[in-house]
C-alpha cells in the first residue's frame, strides 16, 4: 500500500476513478484531526470554512500539496509552509458564480427586490425599469470567472469591457479604470483579494462611476471600502449588489443592511448544484497528475 496519504472532504468514490497507489481518508480537520495528520501528502480542505482550514497545516509535516475548492486563496496565503504547492479551485465556480453575477445584475436593474417586497404587501406596483440590453458592463478581473460572466452577458445585448491586472490584447489594464469608469453602466468585480486589490473600490473609484451605475461584487468583500460604499449609496449616486461583504458574515446591526439601492446575497456565488461535479473533476484530475508525477493545474505557489 502506498504511503502517500490524501485527505479529502468527501468520499473518494465521488471522484469516479480516483488513482490507485494513493491512500485516502475522508477528514474535516475543523471537527476532528486524526493521528494520521503527520502523514498527509495531499490535502483538500473542506469548502467554506474560512481561515480555520489553515490551523492544521503546521501539523502536516509530510505535506506536499494543498488543493483548495475555492478560487480565492487569501485565507491561506502566507500560511502554507515552505516547500508545499498551493493550488486553487480555478474552474470549479466559473459557472455558478457567473450565473449569480448575472442574476444580481438583472434583479437589481429590473427591480426584483422591490417586486418581492410589494408582493409581501399584496401590492400591485408596476413601474419603468432599466434593461440590461444596451448597457456598458465593465468586468474587472478578466480571468476564468470573468470570461464566464462575459459569455452570459453578451446574449443580453450588453457591451462588455474587460479589465485585468495587466493590459493585453482586448483587455484593459487595471490602471485604466479612472478613464473607463465614467462610461460604465455596470461594474462587476471578480478580482482576487491581494494587497493590490484590497480597498480598490474606494471613495475615488465610486466618485468616478457614472450617476446611477450599478456596482456588483462577486469577488471578496474587502475589495470594496465599505464606509465609502455606504456613503455613495446614501447619496443615491450609485446602486450595488453584493454577494460578499466586509465584514463577513454581516452583523445584523450593520449599516449595509439598510443602505438604499443595495441587494445583498450571503456569499453564495459558488454554492449551487453546479459546484460539486466540477470540484470532483478537478480533484480527480489533480490526483491523477500527482500520482503520475506530472505538473499540477492551478498552481498559486510552486514548490512541487
Amino acid at each position: 500500500m502506498s504511503d502517500r496519504l490524501v485527505w479529502l472532504p468527501f468520499d473518494p468514490a465521488e471522484l469516479g476513478d480516483p488513482p490507485e497507489g494513493l491512500r485516502y481518508e475522508v477528514v474535516d480537520p475543523t471537527e476532528h484531526v486524526p493521528d494520521t495528520v503527520g502523514a498527509v501528502r495531499f490535502y483538500v480542505p473542506p469548502y467554506q470554512v474560512g481561515s480555520r482550514v489553515a490551523e492544521v497545516l503546521p501539523r502536516m509535516t509530510a505535506l506536499e500539496v494543498v488543493q483548495t475548492l475555492t478560487a480565492g486563496v487569501d485565507n491561506l496565503r502566507g500560511q502554507v509552509p515552505d516547500g508545499v504547492t498551493l493550488c486553487n479551485g480555478r474552474g470549479i465556480h466559473d459557472t455558478s458564480t457567473a450565473e449569480l453575477a448575472l442574476a444580481l445584475i438583472l434583479s437589481s436593474l429590473r427591480g426584483v427586490p422591490d417586486h418581492v417586497r410589494a408582493q409581501d404587501r399584496h401590492e400591485w406596483a408596476p413601474g419603468w425599469r432599466p434593461a440590461l440590453a444596451d448597457k456598458r458592463v465593465l468586468v474587472v478581473g478578466y480571468g476564468a470567472i470573468g470570461q464566464a460572466i462575459e459569455a452570459r452577458l453578451l446574449p443580453f445585448e450588453a457591451e462588455v469591457t474587460r479589465v485585468a491586472r495587466t493590459r493585453r490584447d482586448g483587455v484593459h489594464g487595471i490602471d485604466e479604470l479612472p478613464a473607463l469608469l465614467p462610461d460604465a453602466d455596470v461594474v462587476v468585480l471578480v478580482v482576487p483579494l491581494t494587497d493590490q486589490t484590497r480597498g480598490l473600490v474606494d471613495a475615488r473609484f465610486l466618485a468616478a462611476m457614472k450617476d446611477g451605475a450599478l456596482l456588483v461584487n462577486v469577488a471578496r468583500g474587502a475589495v470594496v471600502d465599505t464606509p465609502a460604499l455606504i456613503d455613495a449609496l446614501g447619496s443615491g449616486r450609485v446602486r450595488a449588489a453584493l454577494d460578499v461583504t466586509d465584514p463577513e458574515p454581516l452583523p445584523e446591526d450593520h449599516a449595509l443592511w439598510d443602505a438604499p439601492g443595495l441587494l445583498i446575497s450571503p456569499h453564495v456565488g459558488g454554492a449551487s448544484s453546479a459546484m460539486w461535479p466540477r470540484a470532483h473533476r478537478l480533484v480527480r484530475d489533480q490526483l491523477h497528475r500527482y500520482a503520475a508525477g506530472e505538473r499540477l493545474w492551478n498552481i498559486m505557489s510552486d514548490a512541487y
